[in-house]
């Protein structure tokens, strides 16, 4: 399947994991072994003892991988050049059970800029979930807001759940559907 992999790993130090697909923090110990099932986007699946677990890309160093830098905008960058980027970040964040970024899921319903004058920036974003009772949506929330966050002069970023109108496939990408095999 796309994305995946079955990579053995020793974890080197703690890390903070969330346990898929209910959602909960837990804290994996240095020497866990697993294997990282799906590596998108700068996150991470690991598989260890029989459970899915979600690692952050800033905690990729614990897995023996490079973190992911943030993104680079133009000097003196427009609202619109930090629009395309902030889309570029939102399409890093994926479903943690579906290779399917949550752009191309139709996750994204809204994401409104504000300058503030003094170069900074604030960003809105309203998305849903595929189902209004996935456990894993404080989990897809907050990578939204890091990988937004993360943009230079971005000063704040709030990313609201909403639920109308509801979800459904075809609010998914051509390619999102071709690839779920829901085409």
């Amino acid at each position: 399947m796309f994305g995946h992999t079955n990579e053995p790993f020793s974890l080197s130090r703690d890390v903070t994991a969330v346990i898929i697909p209910a959602g909960e923090e837990i804290v994996l110990r240095e020497g866990t072994n697993g294997f990282i099932t799906q590596s998108l986007g700068g996150s991470f699946t690991i598989y260890v003892e029989g459970n899915l677990f979600r690692v952050s890309g800033t905690n990729a160093d614990a897995l023996g991988k490079d973190p992911v830098p943030p993104p680079r905008i133009p000097v003196n960058a427009t609202d619109t050049d930090i629009e395309a980027v902030i889309w570029e970040q939102l399409k890093t964040c994926y479903d943690p059970e579906i290779p399917v970024d949550i752009v191309n899921l139709g996750l994204i319903y809204r994401c409104e800029i504000m300058s503030l004058g003094n170069g900074d920036r604030t960003v809105s974003v309203d998305m849903t979930l595929t189902a209004p009772g996935c456990g894993m949506g404080d989990v897809l929330v907050a990578d939204a807001r890091e990988k937004i966050a993360i943009i230079p002069t971005i000063s704040d970023v709030r990313v609201e759940l909403v639920f109308d109108p509801p979800w459904n496939v075809g609010m998914m990408s051509d390619e999102a559907r071709l690839q779920t095999g829901l085409m």
